[in-house]
C-alpha cells in the first residue's frame, strides 16, 4: 500500500506546503478511520492535526488505493469459478462476561440495607 501511495502523497522538495505526516503515517491514520471506528476528531488529536485534515487523508488515500485496483476482492462471480483456490483464516476471539449485580437490586439498596444492620 506504501508503494502505491508514495508517488502521489509524497511532498519532499515539491513547491507548495509540506505534509504534516508522512505517507506511512497517513496510511496508519486511515485504517485506524477504517479499523477503529473513531471519530476524526480522536484520531486527529492522538496524531495531532485537524479533524477536517483527517478527513482529506483518508478520502485521498481510498480514492488512490481504490483506483489503482490491487486491493479489490474478487466478484462473486470469480469467487464461484472453477479452480478458484480459497484461503481461509481462523481466528479464535472470545467473550468474557462482565460481572454486574443483578438488575433487580440497585446500588443503594446494598447502601440502605448496611445503614439498617
Amino acid at each position: 500500500m506504501v508503494e502505491v501511495l508514495h508517488p502521489h502523497l509524497d511532498r519532499q522538495g515539491q513547491r507548495g506546503g509540506q505534509a504534516k505526516l508522512s505517507v506511512e503515517d497517513q496510511l496508519l491514520v486511515a485504517l485506524e478511520d477504517w479499523r477503529e471506528y473513531r471519530s476524526q476528531f480522536h484520531i486527529g488529536v492522538s496524531w495531532g492535526i485537524h479533524e477536517t485534515t483527517v478527513g482529506r487523508i483518508v478520502r485521498k488515500v481510498e480514492d488512490l488505493l481504490v483506483k489503482c485496483g490491487k486491493f479489490r476482492l474478487p466478484s462473486q462471480r470469480q469467487l464461484y469459478q472453477p479452480g478458484w483456490e480459497w484461503k481461509v483464516m481462523v481466528i479464535d476471539v472470545g467473550e468474557m462476561e462482565i460481572e454486574r449485580p443483578p438488575k433487580n437490586r440497585s446500588a443503594t439498596h446494598h447502601y440502605n440495607a448496611s445503614l439498617r444492620s
